[in-house]
């Protein structure tokens, strides 16, 4: 039975990385993938997943505002795909999950989506809040903050290394931009809790 289902974390934590496993699991078995990432996020590549221990593989793009339930069908109709993979997951509208459920659905097709679930100031992403309300599973990859503690946030630092409080939810940027921590230590590090 097909099913939506959703992988997040915070930064660093191998989404990617788990993405681009899973579809060679996949293809190593016969089965072909259909790979689709935000076309917003060209850090690997136009058009192309990369992780950053340095694999790396073309996808199909996604905008807001297009309909996924129809790239999926069209894709299907070429020939049989055993699993959709969707990285970037957080950049999707939550009229776009509702489509990715609808193709689970209706297509019968499983659709595997990985992404952050928060952004640097703790709110969900819209495409996040949508695929947690939607997703059939959910599991979670992990990554530790510099205390060992599992984190569960992300700070974004400026090129300075200052942690910035305010701007624009989405900002592409890499390791360099954006650090992942445990939330006693994101709180620090937002002002909101004393360090002593």
């Amino acid at each position: 039975m097909a099913k939506l289902y959703y992988h997040y974390s915070t930064m660093n934590a191998g989404k990617s990385t788990l993405l681009l496993q899973a579809s060679y699991n996949y293809r190593e078995r016969g089965m072909d993938t259909f790979l689709i990432t935000a076309k917003l996020d060209n850090r690997a590549g136009d058009a192309r997943i990369g992780s950053r221990i340095g694999i790396g593989a073309q996808a199909d793009t996604f905008e807001t505002g297009e309909d996924l339930f129809a790239k999926i069908k069209a894709q299907l109709d070429q020939g049989p795909v055993a699993c959709v993979f969707i990285d970037e997951a957080q950049f999707l509208e939550p009229e776009q999950v509702w489509q990715l459920a609808r193709a689970v659905d209706d297509l019968r097709v499983p659709i595997m989506c990985y992404g952050l679930r928060v952004d640097f100031q703790g709110n969900l992403f819209p495409g996040s809040a949508a695929l947690l309300a939607l997703a059939d599973e959910m599991r979670e990859a992990r990554t530790i903050c510099h205390c060992g503690k599992k984190a569960t946030m992300v700070v974004r630092q400026d090129d300075q290394g200052r942690v910035l409080r305010d701007g624009d939810q989405v900002v592409i940027g890499g390791n360099e931009s954006y650090v992942s921590l445990c939330r006693v230590h994101w709180r620090e590090a937002m002002g909101d809790r004393d360090s002593s």
